[in-house]
Parts: structure tokens; C-alpha cells; sequence
């Protein structure tokens, strides 16, 4: 079948080669007319086999012969059909499998004393030898005394040492060699407390031409602190009990892990309402091989108290913890979900969206747009999804930074489309928030502008099955709990679909355009000091989600107010977006040029980029005054929003 990827799982196809000529194979066609009813009878009168009933866009899927395929379109009554989705528009050869460095390091070292210790991996199948490395400490840990990996001590005595730093470089006959998991350890003079945070220390590995492995600077005590709630202001709603109580989010992915934090609200009720193997057609078991749902729905919903120094802060470690939970699979553990597959998990979404108060969608997977959106039939799933008062929120994709990246089903302009930023791992901060280069970038091939938003999408911790595809794949990125710290839109998206949990349990009134709405008006872009945009809207959207900005700022009527779902749907007007390509072949909008800023934007600190309005305006001198035709009015827009607060606080 056609295969989607989730986000963050490259595949590999196999290529066996062909010996002898085999009998040819049915084809798996998807047939799309009057209706799934109609379609279905046509497949059982030429002895076909139906795979895929989908009465959510008129469809089917079947197994046929050629002529089998070829008599049922010459009945007429075949509006489209998909000739054969067992054919991948993957790449069909895996790459070698030493390119590239095939070292890495742990995410999180271990401290005990004056004595620390960072697993380092060599996932390729050669010893990977030691060339240089490179130490800088905390000076009151005072001098180093050792060095060793795995069993191999290093020659301290003959580094090159300044204060705090050292330095060691290898010839190549006496390099360390590094094969299969080994333990960089280091000693020192004095054991202070606390010790140091992860960050107070900088070291580099070298293994060779383009394979270097830096210590990340982490975050202290991560496993007891996911510090995504607290930056997306999802904590603060926590501690005066809103926490998505009564909404259900359905998450369609690979599945999920039976974690109580995972099965059981923040009050220990079991809030898993239902799950449903798409792939099987099957309800009641829907084991996470890949553990990538488990780990959206842990971003979505942990239920496990938030600590700070082993106290509770009242927070959650999940953005909506209360919030209920469907799973929906659709993919396996390799990231693979067959297109009929994934439209079959929307369709048993939106048939129980009644029974189970299904009011989100989640989609962290993506894939490359190869029908205008109204074609592709996953978005017409969704599209009803929408119709049907579900707010679906999509991931933009892990194909930046180039343009026109965004993937399907993110390239649907009715959803909540989400890119990511990164905090670079300080969470008291959003100075050095960035948009980074993997987060796709739009517009969408009919030129709408995406993603909608971003959210912190970068080094996320969250629960994932032990043992899973993820796990295997990416031991690195384990805390010594078990925890998994993974970076992408996937978990982005499933952060705003917790948010849209908690402004749910407060509005449930809301409907997905309403939703939306409230999450776009009240963004907050990135600007620059000249007061213009330090993204392009293709970059960032209308800016960084606010959760706090949209309950109290909010506004209703404007989303999607420029499309007509019901006659795209029904195929009467199908919409462009305002995307343009110049005259020099770059995208651009009208006006653009005038509200975008020339200085580029850094990647990590910045002292030009701040993130929404207040904080611009707040910024600038007592006597500013804008340019002659500034593009922005942010003092105007400033002034009109704290009225607005102000009228909010101010007893009725």
C-alpha cells in the first residue's frame, strides 16, 4: 500500500533481487465513486477482495487482478481510482550502512561524588577511534585526576591543560577505540554540592573528518522536570485544576504503551476510553511496537506530578493530565502506515466521536503532498473529521529548512498545522528560542501559508515503551529512568493538541474553527528590534502558541473564515492561498518584503529576537516612535490588549 512515515522514523525498504519470473500480484487499489457501498459491489462482482471499507469519502480498498481492475472501470461508475498502492514514493535503496558518523552520546551524564560518567554509542559495526578530546569543567570541582574510556585510561599527564580546560589528541597508533556502549568516565579533585548542572560542562569528542559528539547541556533533574508544561503555560492552568478533564483527544499513531501514567488521569482513574488497530480493523489491542504514540501521548497527557528539588510544583509532567484518551494505530514499528490504513483510523474516529466526546485528532506523521490537498484522501477524511466538530492538529513535517516543505496531511488548509521551536535547553528563557532548520517550512503547493503556529518541539521528554522500535533506534536519547527525549513537529503537535484539551474543558462550546481562531489571533510572532518579523509567516506562522494569550484574548469567528469547508467537500470551490513566486523564483507574499526583517535570525541567543508584542514593545525606549510607514503598529496593538486585560481583571 501507499506508506506515510511517522515523523522522526526513517524506514529502510528492502530490494530482494528476482530470480525467476513470479505469477504477477493482485494490485491494491483504492476505488472512489457514488459510494464505499456502491464500489464495494462492483469489487465482489469480479471475485476481488475488499480490504478497506470508507464511507467517509466514498471509497474502497481491494485486492485485483489487472483485468479485474480494468473491467471495473469500464462499468463507468469509478469517478477515481489509485492504481496501486503497493507502490512506495520512498526511496527504494537504503543508504550504506557506515555513512555518516555512527557515534553518539547520551543524552544525560551521571554524577556521583567528584566523579562523572557519559555513555557513548557506536552503532556502526567498525571500532570508531579517538582522536581528540576536549574538557572544560566548573572550577570548584578543582583539577582532573582521570580520564578513561571504558577500560582504555587516557594519558591525562600528557594533556595540554588551561585552568579549567583540557585537551588530549591521539595519534593513530595509540588512539582509544570506541565499539558497541562504552563509558566516557571522569575524576576530580573535589566533590562539591550540588554538583554542577550538566550545562557548566563543555566536552567534545572527536572520532574522525565529520564526526564529532558534544554533551548537550540538558536540563537539571529532567526526569522529574519535562519543563514543557511550565513553558507553554500549561503548569499555571494545572494548578487551578484545568487539565483537559472531559475532553477526548484521539492520537492515531503506532499505538500506545500501558503506563499508569499513561492509562490513568492525574486522580488515578483509568481514562483510556477506547483503542482500535486500524491496520486490523480490530478494536481492543493496539501494542506500541514502535513507541512513538506512547511517547505524543505521554507529551499530551502524563499523568505524573511535576518535582522540583523532589517537591511537587502542581504541575503535571503532561500538558492536558486529565484529559481522555483514545489510541488509534495505524503505523508499525518500522513508521510505516498504509494510506487506507490511516483514513480507516479517521473514519472510526469520526463514527465514534458521539460515543467517546472525541473533540481532537492528532496527526504527527507526515508525508510528501502528492495530490492538491482536496485529492488526497486522507485529508478528505479529514476535512469531515473537522466538519464533524473534531479539531484536528497536524505536525508541518521534519523536512525544513527549505521551502514548500510542509507534508500532508499539515498541507490541509482548515486544520491547526504545527511547526516547532526549540528552547535550547534553558526553560527560563525565550531569548534563545529559535525556529529550527528541520521544522518544514510552507507554503503548501496551492500556496497557504503553514505551519499555523509552533510549539516547543525540541528535546522533549516523554514515556515510551522499553524495547520499542524508537528505544532500539535511539538509545542515546534515554534517561537513566527510561525516559525518552525526542525532537521534532510530532511532538510539537502533540503538545497544541493538549492545549486544545485544556481550552476545551474550559469552552466546550468551541467549535474547531473557534479553536483555531483563538490559537492564531492570540500567537505570538517573532520580531526583531527594527520592529519587523524575524520569521517569514512560512517559517513561524502567526507565532509561538499561547495558552494563557488565547483564554483571555482570544477570538471566535476568524478561523478558516476565507475557505468554505462544506463546497470543498463537496466539490464545488477548491481555495488558493496568497503565496507568490517573485520574479527572482522566491516565495513571498504581498507586502512581505516590507514586514520582514533583513538581520538573520540566530540559532540559539539572540539580542535582537524577542517573541510576541509585549515583549517588543516593553523593550523599546519611553520616547520611541515608529518609522514613517513601519509596516506594524506593536504599540497600538500593545495598548488594545492591555485594555482588554485590564477589563478582564477588574471585578464584575
Amino acid at each position: 500500500m501507499t506508506f506515510l512515515r511517522l515523523l522522526l522514523l526513517p524506514a529502510l525498504l528492502a530490494v530482494s533481487p528476482t530470480l525467476v519470473a513470479a505469477p504477477a500480484k493482485p494490485l491494491h487499489v483504492m476505488l472512489q465513486g457514488a459510494s464505499a457501498d456502491e464500489m464495494a459491489t462492483l469489487v465482489r462482482d469480479q471475485g476481488g477482495e475488499l480490504t478497506h471499507h470508507l464511507g467517509i469519502i466514498n471509497a474502497v480498498g481491494a485486492r485485483l487482478s489487472r483485468q479485474q481492475l480494468e473491467a471495473i472501470l469500464d462499468t463507468g461508475k469509478v469517478d477515481r481510482h489509485i492504481d496501486d498502492l503497493a507502490l512506495s514514493d520512498q526511496p527504494t535503496e537504503a543508504p550504506p550502512a557506515e555513512a555518516g558518523c555512527q557515534v553518539a552520546g547520551a543524552v544525560e551524564i551521571s554524577q556521583t561524588g567528584n566523579h562523572f560518567a557519559w555513555r557513548l554509542y557506536n552503532k556502526g559495526g567498525k571500532p570508531q577511534k579517538l582522536r581528540e578530546l576536549e574538557l572544560r569543567w566548573p572550577e570548584r570541582l578543582g583539577m582532573a585526576t582521570s580520564i578513561a574510556l571504558g577500560k582504555q585510561p587516557l594519558p591525562i599527564q600528557n594533556a595540554a591543560t588551561e585552568g579549567q580546560l583540557l585537551t588530549l589528541a591521539f595519534s593513530e597508533d595509540r588512539a582509544p577505540t570506541l565499539s558497541g556502549q562504552q563509558e566516557l568516565t571522569v575524576s576530580f579533585e573535589q566533590s562539591p554540592q550540588p554538583v554542577p548542572a550538566q550545562s557548566e560542562y563543555d566536552l567534545t569528542l572527536s572520532f574522525g573528518i565529520d564526526c564529532d559528539v558534544s554533551l548537550i547541556p540538558g536540563y537539571r533533574d529532567n526526569a522529574d522536570n519535562y519543563y514543557y508544561s511550565q513553558v507553554s503555560g500549561a503548569e499555571a492552568l494545572h494548578r487551578h485544576g484545568v487539565r483537559g478533564n472531559g475532553v477526548t483527544v484521539a492520537v492515531l499513531d503506532s499505538g500506545l504503551w500501558d503506563h499508569p501514567n499513561l492509562l490513568n488521569d492525574s486522580q488515578g482513574r483509568q481514562r483510556v476510553k477506547a483503542r482500535y488497530d486500524a491496520i486490523n480493523h480490530s478494536e481492543g489491542d493496539v501494542f506500541d511496537e514502535s513507541g512513538h504514540g506512547s511517547h505524543l501521548t505521554s507529551i499530551l497527557a502524563h499523568s505524573g506530578a511535576t518535582l522540583s528539588a523532589g517537591t511537587p510544583t502542581g504541575g503535571y509532567k503532561g500538558i492536558a493530565p486529565d484529559a481522555s484518551i483514545v489510541a488509534i494505530k495505524a503505523f508499525d514499528e518500522s513508521g510505516q502506515g498504509g494510506l487506507l490504513d490511516i483514513v480507516r483510523g479517521v473514519q472510526w474516529a469520526v463514527d465514534n466521536r458521539e460515543k467517546y466526546n472525541i473533540r481532537v485528532l492528532n496527526l504527527s506523521f507526515s508525508a510528501r503532498p502528492r495530490w492538491p490537498y482536496f485529492l488526497d484522501p486522507i485529508n478528505q477524511a479529514v476535512m469531515r473529521a473537522w466538519s464533524a466538530g473534531i479539531t484536528v492538529v497536524a505536525a508541518a513535517g521534519n523536512s525544513g529548512p527549505k521551502p514548500m516543505t510542509v507534508g500532508s496531511p499539515g498541507n490541509l488548509p482548515y486544520i491547526i498545522t504545527v511547526g516547532a521551536v526549540t528552547d535550547s535547553w534553558t526553560a527560563d528563557t525565550r531569548t534563545d528560542d529559535y525556529v529550527p532548520d528541520f521544522s518544514s517550512r510552507g507554503p503548501t503547493p496551492e500556496a497557504h501559508i503553514k505551519p499555523d503556529i509552533v510549539a516547543p518541539g525540541g528535546h522533549m521528554t516523554g514515556l515510551t515503551r522499553p524495547g520499542s522500535g524508537l528505544v532500539k533506534q535511539h538509545p542515546e536519547y534515554q534517561l537513566p529512568g527510561g525516559e525518552l527525549v525526542m525532537t521534532g513537529t510530532s511532538q510539537a503537535a502533540a503538545l497544541v493538541s493538549g492545549l486544545v484539551a485544556l481550552l476545551l474543558q474550559l469552552e466546550p462550546d468551541l467549535s474547531p474553527d473557534d479553536v483555531k481562531c483563538k490559537l492564531l489571533s492570540t500567537a505570538e510572532p517573532a520580531i526583531n528590534t527594527d520592529g519587523l518579523l524575524a520569521y517569514s509567516p512560512f517559517q513561524q506562522g502567526h507565532g509561538y502558541v499561547s495558552i494563557t494569550r488565547a483564554i483571555t484574548l482570544g477570538d471566535r469567528g476568524c478561523g478558516n473564515a476565507d475557505l468554505n469547508l462544506s463546497r470543498d467537500m463537496a466539490g464545488e470551490e477548491h481555495f488558493e492561498g496568497p503565496a507568490i513566486v517573485a520574479e527572482d523564483q522566491q516565495i513571498t507574499l504581498p507586502g512581505l518584503k516590507t514586514m520582514l526583517s533583513p538581520l538573520p535570525s540566530a540559532k540559539g541567543a539572540s539580542d535582537t529576537r524577542v517573541w510576541g508584542v509585549k515583549a517588543h514593545v516593553e523593550r523599546l525606549a519611553p520616547d520611541y516612535q515608529p518609522p514613517p510607514q513601519h509596516p506594524f503598529d506593536w504599540v497600538q496593538m500593545y495598548e488594545f490588549e492591555r485594555s482588554r486585560i485590564q477589563k478582564l481583571s477588574r471585578k464584575p
